[in-house]
């Protein structure tokens, strides 16, 4: 592992655009059918503590961001692309999907999630891949 070589500032962008992400795709997109493939009402959601689960988030991606930018193929916006796509695919949509079935949850809330995902991912990935 080399943190010399990591672009930090991609990395934030990346960070961010990730999480933007997450705000449109469990926002108006998929919002409503998530919190019903997980049981929870609108009620739930306004009484959780929004700031630990959004700071928590936002650290955790970036950690996330952290792994490809150590381990991706970030040569040109492509290869990050794919780098970010197949880490989603075959490491996080998989364990998810592992869990998802002994915890004997939905192939809605699995696609719903693994799909968000592996897309941020790949946008993690892609983003990194160009400022290389």
């Amino acid at each position: 592992m080399d943190f010399s070589e990591i672009n930090w500032i991609a990395l934030i962008v990346a960070t961010i655009a990730a999480y933007g992400l997450g705000a449109l795709w469990y926002g108006p997109t998929f919002g409503k059918a998530w919190r019903e493939a997980v049981g929870l009402t609108e009620e739930d959601v306004k009484g959780a503590n929004m700031a630990m689960i959004f700071g928590s988030t936002l650290v955790l991606t970036f950690i996330m961001g952290l792994g490809i930018a150590l381990f991706g193929d970030l040569k040109d916006w492509m290869s990050g692309l794919q780098s970010g796509l197949l880490f989603g695919l075959f490491f996080v949509a998989t364990s998810a999907g592992i869990n998802y079935l002994y915890q004997q949850k939905s192939l809605k809330l699995w696609l719903i999630d693994a799909g968000y995902q592996v897309i941020f991912l790949g946008i993690f990935g892609a983003i990194m891949g160009a400022w290389h």
